[in-house]
């Protein structure tokens, strides 16, 4: 009888070292078959479900512009006074629905180049009025104009054609006119070969944007679709900040750093957007980037929206502006086991320079240089519910429901082994007695 009662204890002790050693097993293997069959299908490589779903996104993609509309130009141009703007918006476009091209792997880096077709289609009910709508903003050619040609000669020819064209430093134009572009009435009077078409995003649809290249994921899904260069320069990057829940899946939020927009004093990855060492103060200053080089020459400075981080000498010539955290950063939301983007929000602002010119009669009167905000944008993307639903279940449910199984198996495992030799240790000890 004594035999049959330690013969269970040890058998039950025995069952419970087994359990607990095969959920500790569990742990391990059954993470690395996660893994296994995760980056099966979230590497970006034809046949994968990733892929299909990269080539073209089933996620609506929004872009929203908020834009600058100047309430004071001619006390601006008489007194060189702080421009004074009021932001409008937003209005809404739909992009990025156009299926990637040329897209091509290379093995030797495990990155996969594209091109993005370029698309927008406006949408009214996501907008606070219409593509007809009037803004009074920086004549974009007349402001180039004198920072591309510095020349006196040049810009005594370019100030006749100016007033020719009853143009000023400011206009009215609609939406659509800022946006996508309009035939400019002092260009079209340049004698000698130049596009007359002026627009933010002049030329935009029937093009490309790009090429991009980006991780496929094949030997690292951490880094699957992250962007290694754009048009083969440095990208901007972006940091942790912290865990986030988006719709049930536990997410790491990402977001784009102060430093990315520092001078080059403080951030010397940052020496080649500082050209104009007068404006800038000696590469001190920080919060905006010159692209100027990416631009034809045109005074284009790109920053965060209403000049957020940035030193206070960018801003003191511009009333009206309010940089909010919340508001105006960039940010990513990426799942961490499959490294799949499902929530971002992409903020950047559209500046342009203007100087003094003696020689241009409607900048002659002006004493200190602006880098006037035209508009800012926010392109958005968010998993839709269905697909979050489908992720939970597919991914991160399974995921929850191994580790639940891991964690009981090995629990009951150690309660029963601790459990049972306790027991067959105390019915020992009454036995010797």
């Amino acid at each position: 009888m004594g035999c049959d009662r330690n013969c269970g204890l040890i058998t039950g002790a025995v069952i419970g070292a087994v359990l607990a050693v095969f959920g500790g097993i569990l742990m391990p293997v059954g993470d690395m078959l996660i893994q296994k069959t995760i980056k099966k299908e979230v590497v970006l490589e034809e046949g994968t479900i990733a892929f299909k779903n990269w080539v073209k996104t089933g996620t609506e993609i929004y872009r929203q512009f908020w834009i600058f509309d100047v309430q004071n130009p001619q006390e601006v141009m008489m007194n060189s006074s702080n421009i004074q703007v009021k932001q409008r918006g937003p209005y809404t476009y739909r992009v990025r629905f156009l299926a990637k091209e040329n897209i091509t792997q290379d093995p030797k880096d495990n990155t996969v180049s594209f091109l993005q077709p370029n698309g927008a289609i406006f949408e009214p009910s996501l907008s606070v009025g219409t593509e007809a709508d009037n803004f009074t903003v920086l004549n974009l050619a007349v402001a180039a104009a004198s920072h591309i040609y510095p020349n006196p000669f040049v810009q005594v020819v370019l100030n006749s054609l100016i007033n020719k064209s009853k143009s000023s430093m400011f206009q009215v134009r609609t939406l659509r006119e800022l946006l996508w572009g309009y035939t400019d009435p002092f260009l079209s009077l340049v004698p000698y070969p130049v596009s007359t078409r002026v627009g933010m995003f002049y030329p935009y649809n029937n093009t490309a944007d790009g090429v991009y290249k980006v991780f496929n994921g094949k030997d690292s899904i951490s880094k699957v679709a992250i962007i290694d260069t754009y048009k083969g320069k440095r990208s901007i990057y972006a940091v942790f900040e912290s865990d986030v829940n988006l719709k049930g899946i536990p997410v790491y939020r990402f977001v784009l750093p102060s430093k990315a927009f520092a001078s080059p004093v403080q951030n010397p990855d940052n020496h080649c957007f500082c050209t104009e060492k007068i404006i800038s103060k000696n590469c001190t200053s920080y919060g905006v980037l010159d692209i100027s080089k990416c631009k034809e020459g045109k005074p284009v400075y790109i920053s965060l929206p209403h000049f957020l981080y940035a030193s206070p000498d960018v801003s003191e010539t511009i009333d009206g502006l309010n940089p909010n955290e919340e508001e105006h950063r960039t940010y990513l939301d990426i799942e961490p086991i499959t490294g799949f983007t499902l929530q971002f929000a992409k903020r950047l602002q559209v500046n342009l320079l203007v100087k003094p010119s003696n020689k241009i009669q409607v900048l002659k009167r002006l004493k200190r240089n602006y880098i006037v905000p035209i508009l800012w944008l926010n392109e958005t993307g968010t998993i839709g519910d269905e697909k979050a639903k489908l992720f939970r279940s597919q991914v991160t449910g399974k995921i929850n429901l191994l580790g639940l199984i891991e964690m009981i198996l090995l629990s009951v495992g150690v309660v029963m082994f601790v459990a049972f030799m306790i027991s067959y240790c105390a019915c020992r000890s009454k036995t010797i007695k």
